[in-house]
Order: structure tokens, then sequence, then C-alpha cells
């Protein structure tokens, strides 16, 4: 926390003090990306100021949604319009005892609203600028809107994923949103490290596209360094067998047998020792070459037992096994249940609810939600009265539409 910033007025809420106290994030997200980022810094405690824009079509009722109530978490909100002068000039005014901003609108949207990094540098040194944007704040793609599904198609997420001769299918989770932004907390939490000891803040971006292709890591690798262009392999992988989905009597299960002493077990268990000597199987290369016969095989087996009974027999000799549940079975699922995922907050609107926890724990530093998402401008006078604006200056910039 900055000196001429007060301090939130619940900072912590009373409880210990979380690793990010008094740090103070102004967030001027919109979609995904962005509000993934400043969530990881909200949750360990900073004080994020979500700066929302008037409410506009696109917003409307999104408040009650389950995706807002679960990205807007621990955050404060406050109202400013940005298009209007005494709005950018309050935004400068909150900039200068801030420790962090972080925005995902285009490149030349920030530039045009005067929050891009050399304007916002020159305001306050000390600060830390995180961006996102889909493809990069330079280059020839850089000025087009990004979103998650175009940005998986074109850094080959999309090439790699699906059944073989079924056409490229995207993931089912908004990977490039939520991978952007976690590389974006990193960076930002990096760039806070080193101002400690520089005194000068940084900016740090990233994009949708760059955070594809860092997320096809080995895939990635297997091009540039050796040349190899992966293709899709479903359910199996790409380069181990056997790995991969299976159906057992009453469901599908993964297994993780790909060589040495975990193929060896495997056959054993499913009563096929043979497959280990059989010539077709005798190494990873040839497995995988001959990998739709070694499949057949091994469905037979695994068709004639339970899920259950395939994940106890298996995990009991050390091959890992394990259902493929939907979303409401993983959350019933007793190590879920035990790793405590859904997390209570109580929200004065809709009552109590479970929100999916911060899936990193720090032993001692408590991992609950101290505050639900809030309404946008809920805390308007609140945060302006925070950072040193008296009364009569709250109200005369609501008069002329700057604040609400």
């Amino acid at each position: 926390m900055t000196a001429s910033a007060k301090p939130s007025p619940d900072a912590n809420a009373g409880g210990p003090e979380l690793p990010l106290a008094g740090i103070t994030v102004l967030d001027l997200t919109i979609a995904r990306a962005g509000p993934t980022a400043v969530r990881q810094l909200a949750d360990w405690g900073a004080d994020v100021i979500r700066v929302d824009a008037p409410v506009d079509g696109f917003e409307e009722g999104r408040e009650a949604s389950p995706d807002h109530l679960n990205i807007h978490r621990n955050k404060r909100s406050l109202v400013i319009d940005l298009k209007n002068p005494s709005g950018r000039e309050l935004l400068h005014r909150l900039v200068r005892p801030a420790d962090v901003l972080i925005e995902n609108l285009r490149p030349t949207v920030k530039y045009r609203l005067g929050f891009d990094w050399e304007t916002l540098h020159a305001v306050n040194p000390t600060l830390v600028m995180g961006s996102i944007s889909g493809f990069g704040q330079d280059g020839p793609y850089a000025t087009r809107g990004g979103v998650d599904q175009i940005a998986q198609g074109l850094g080959g997420m999309m090439a790699v994923t699906g059944l073989p001769g079924h056409g490229p299918v995207r993931a089912g989770v908004a990977i490039s949103d939520v991978t952007a932004g976690l590389q974006l907390a990193i960076g930002v939490l990096v760039a806070l490290i080193e101002r400690s000891r520089t005194g000068e803040g940084r900016w740090v971006h990233t994009s949708l596209l760059e955070s594809m292709i860092g997320m096809l890591d080995f895939q990635a690798a297997r091009w540039t360094v050796a040349g190899e262009d992966p293709p899709q392999a479903g359910n199996d992988h790409p380069t181990m067998i056997p790995m991969g989905t299976y159906e057992a009597a009453d469901g599908h299960i993964n297994i993780a047998a790909p060589g040495g002493r975990l193929w060896r077990a495997f056959c054993a268990e499913i009563d096929r020792p043979d497959l280990v000597d059989d010539e077709r199987f005798s190494s990873t290369k040839l497995r995988s070459a001959n990998r739709s016969e070694l499949n057949k095989l091994i469905g037979e087996r695994l068709a004639q037992a339970s899920c259950d009974e395939w994940v106890e027999r298996l995990n009991a000799v050390g091959i890992p096994c394990g259902r493929v549940n939907t979303v409401a079975e993983a959350f019933a699922d007793p190590q879920v249940e035990h790793l405590g995922m859904a997390a209570p907050v109580h929200h004065p609107a809709m009552g109590d609810i479970r929100i999916v926890r911060n899936a990193t724990q720090i032993d001692g530093v408590p991992g609950d939600i101290r505050r639900p998402s809030p309404a946008r401008g809920e805390h308007t006078d609140e945060i302006l009265a925070q950072f040193g604006l008296a009364p009569g200056e709250i109200t005369a910039l609501r008069e002329v539409g700057a604040v609400s």
C-alpha cells in the first residue's frame, strides 16, 4: 500500500494478514482473461477496486450469473465513465497511489482513453501495469478483436484436440482466457517483487495467442525441435500407450500405464500377461504403431468389470486410474469434497452460495472467500473517500456524469 492511499475498510476482515495485503489494484478488465488475472490478486488479499463502466446492454443482467459471481469475488466496485473528461482525470487521480492497474482492452482503446503505459507511467512511475490483448500489443493482428475460440484455433490448440478425422474441436473451457490470466498474474507478481528492489514499475503484457502457443507445451516442442506437426489423438496420449480413456462396464475411465513396470503390472491385472511378450507391443514405438489393435484388446477386458472395480484394482498396484466424471460428479467426488473446492460465501441478494475457490493453497494462509462479487458501483462513495475525495467532490463528479 502506498503512503497516500488509506487501507480498505475491511482489510483482511479482522483475520490474519494475507500475502498481498497493502497492495491496491485498479481493475479495468472486461470478459474473462483480465478478470482471471485480477481474481488471483484479490484472492490473496490485494485491495481490488473494480472500475466498472456505466451499464450497457452487453453487461446488463450479468451480475447474477454464476460466471460473474465466481470471477469477481473479493473485489469492490465503483463506476467511472472513462469517456467523460472528468472521469479520465479521476482515474489518473486513483492511479497515483495505486500499486497495480490491469486492463484487457484492444491496444488502441487504452491510448484513446488515456490509460496507456506511457501516460500512466508518467503519472505514477512505481505503478505495475498489466495488459492482456487478443494477439499482442503490436504486430499485424494487434488491432483485431480477440476471443478465446479464435485464439484456440489460431494458436494450434484446436488442431490437436478432438478425435482423429472428425475435424478441429475447441477445448471445453475458455482455456486461452484462463491461461492468459494466470500468466499475467504471475508476471505482475514478478514485477512487484522487482519493484521492491528498484522502486520502478513495469509494463507486463501477454495475449490470448501467446497463452495458447505456450499452453501447447510439448506439442509445440515436437514442431520447433523435431519438425513434427502434431495431429489429433482423441482421448489417447499423443506419444505414449496405453494412456488414455477406456470404456468399462458402466462408464469411462482414464488409465496411464505407458511402459516399464506399469505396463507389465497392467497386463497382469487385466489378465493379459501375454501382451508383454507380444512383438506388436514390445516397445513404446510399436505400441503406438499398433495402437488400434492394442486398444481393442484392452477394451475387451475392461468391459467385463465396473469403473469402480477397475479404479480400485489398478490403483492398488500403483497404476494411475480414475473415473471420467461429469462436472456434477466431480464435485461429489470424495477427494474434491475433502479439498473443499466449492467455497461458501453469503451474497446480499442471493443468500448463501458456493463458488470455486482458488486452486492453490498456502499453508497458514486462509483460503476463504472474503466478499461476494460486488454490484456495479456498490462501493463508489466508499472508494473515492478512501482515496481522499471529499463528499462535495464526489457529488460534483456525479453531477457531471463522471461517476455513478
